[in-house]
């Protein structure tokens, strides 16, 4: 591995005149806001907002059905599957850990909807429907719920520069961004063509799966199930789309291509906990992660770490993190990427976003950071302050301040 300086990246290194520093507190402050002011504890954390929002009537179970004079009464309908709907929130799918839960919070706040906020489905299965048929007639039996689909972004704290010159700590729009997919409470019923239900309902939405004007729907029939041709096509289109979105996800974390070098800065850094001895310092092992350790004539430079492949997009770094110990590039393990408070360890370096962290800064003249992973979205933090404690992903970041980390130029 070879590690050459870097005179096109260096102008994003953290190295600036202390005269143009603002002191920064370490108290997080309350609501992360575009533009408030945040505090260098808030480096380490990161806050959703929500940029779109798309309510969609949806049908998940429906079964046309023939009331005749002799047949009314209460029965038991088995409704077939129209469409699945699962909640899902960034690349992964999976809704797990603090920052997913607050994005469909912040979705029902919006909207004022009470949307699902754990990961859940509606049914994939047939299910009854149990009806009072009062008057013969063709009926649509369904169950169905509001869709809810959109766009969120991210608020990081990062420093920026103000009109006077100075500096200040500010909540900015992160790079990360990504979509998600809820639903509200599930209702189920019972529609005719000839009933007035309001525009834009679920119960609008069965009624056009009746297809009123077709044959079908106009001509007698025993008592029983009529098929729909608008439902079956409806349910088709859904099955295509399901697939289509399973089959994008698959192919979303290729195995990396390896790099025979990297383009590093000169600079070399150790990531400290504040004021304090702990640092990272990067595996021996293949099996094990990145871990707080104290410097030792013995760290071997496992310890030491190298900013590469470094670009800067409206005042934050991007760059891969090479050990000079070791050789390897700091990752999220592929395997467990999708897990809350998955370890961080290194491997052979390689274009993968796996690799590739954001870093915020705090106002210059203070070296204090926040780190994220480009790919989970995830900031880096350790559950308690002790000698081998692995640095893990947190969805959201440490609340206490623990993922605010200084780089320490060696």
């Amino acid at each position: 591995m070879t590690c050459a300086a870097s005179a096109a990246v260096a102008t994003v290194g953290l190295a600036v005149s202390p005269a143009a520093a603002a002191p920064a507190t370490t108290t997080t402050t309350t609501q992360a806001e575009p533009g408030g002011a945040c505090t260098a504890a808030d480096l380490g954390t990161r806050h959703p907002f929500i940029k779109t929002s798309e309510v969609t009537p949806t049908i998940t179970h429906f079964k046309g059905w023939y009331v005749t004079a002799g047949s009314t009464g209460t029965q038991s309908v088995n409704t077939s599957v129209q469409t699945t709907i699962s909640v899902s929130v960034g690349l992964t799918g999976n809704v797990e850990g603090s920052f997913t839960v607050e994005t469909l919070g912040k979705v029902g706040a919006s909207l004022g909807l009470n949307v699902q906020v754990n990961y859940t489905s509606t049914s994939s299965t047939s299910t009854s429907v149990t009806w009072n048929f009062r008057n013969p007639g063709y009926y649509g039996l369904y169950k169905g719920t509001k869709k809810v689909t959109g766009t969120y972004g991210s608020l990081n704290c990062n420093r920026v520069q103000q009109n006077d010159g100075s500096w200040a700590l500010k909540w900015i729009e992160g790079a990360d961004a990504g979509s998600y997919t809820t639903y509200t409470t599930l209702e189920e019923g019972a529609v005719r063509c000839e009933d007035k239900v309001p525009a834009n309902s679920i119960m609008h939405k069965a009624q056009d799966l009746l297809d009123c004007g077709s044959a079908t729907a106009t001509a007698k029939h025993p008592a029983g199930p009529v098929p729909s041709a608008k439902a079956a096509k409806a349910r088709h289109e859904a099955e295509k789309a399901a697939k289509a979105e399973k089959s994008v996800k698959a192919t979303r974390s290729p195995a990396p291509a390896t790099r025979a070098a990297l383009n590093c800065q000169s600079a070399v850094y150790k990531i400290d906990v504040p004021g304090k001895p702990l640092n990272w310092s990067a595996p021996l092992l293949a099996n094990d992660g990145i871990r707080l350790r104290e410097s030792t004539i013995f760290s071997a430079h496992l310890d030491n770490w190298r900013l590469c492949n470094v670009t800067e997009r409206n005042g934050v770094i991007e760059a891969s993190l090479w050990n000079w110990g070791n050789g390897g590039c700091a990752t999220i393990p592929a395997n467990i990427a999708n897990r809350e408070q998955a370890y961080l360890t290194t491997a052979t370096c390689g274009e993968d976003d796996l690799q590739r962290f954001y870093i915020y800064r705090d106002v210059p003249g203070s070296s204090k950071i926040g780190v994220q992973n480009k790919y989970t979205g995830s900031m880096m933090g350790h559950d308690r302050y002790a000698d081998g404690e692995l640095i893990r992903q947190y969805s959201s970041g440490r609340q206490d301040g623990t993922g605010t980390y200084t780089l320490t130029r060696v």
